[in-house]
């Protein structure tokens, strides 16, 4: 349970900023591989079509491992991930919501390593908007995040 506190607590800024982890580096390993290797191998399962070129792109839902081990289940079209999916890097970090065009993109919940999480708006990878931060203690921060700053974050209590 999370401690109460009296009265609403405010941060006058908070940086947040998420790790270099992202869509894109699982995008750009995607691109390194063969397009005759992605459909239905040991490190790729899923739906594919061919283009009118004779590339094979995955479209529709599949799973996707990289050579280093991050793990992308989810939608894809035109060979990126868009719509909804689960990325689960090596590290711990996990991002289970919306993606358009290998960017975490709409609402989302960012899980970080040591446990601290934020859910609500991405846009092209960063953070914007409504959301809410949990941090490590599970204290639970509510508010406008821009990037890398959450000025005026208030605590949520639990009463």
């Amino acid at each position: 349970e999370v401690p109460r506190r009296p009265g609403n607590r405010v941060a006058p800024c908070a940086e947040f900023a998420l790790p270099s982890l992202s869509a894109i580096e699982l995008a750009a390993q995607e691109e390194a591989q063969s397009q005759e290797s992605i459909c239905n191998t040991p490190l790729s399962n899923g739906d594919c079509t061919r283009t009118s070129s004779g590339i094979f792109e995955r479209n529709g839902i599949g799973i996707h491992t990289t050579p280093n081990g991050i793990v992308y289940t989810g939608s894809w079209k035109d060979d990126k991930m868009n719509g909804f999916g689960r990325l689960e890097h090596f590290s711990g970090a996990v991002y289970e919501g919306h993606f358009k065009d290998n960017m975490f993109h709409g609402l989302g919940t960012y899980t970080f390593p040591n446990g601290a999480k934020y859910t609500g708006n991405f846009n092209e990878n960063r953070v914007e908007g409504e959301g809410q931060y949990t941090d490590i203690q599970g204290l639970e921060w509510c508010g406008n995040f821009h990037f890398t700053a959450a000025p005026g974050l208030k605590l949520k209590l639990h009463m």
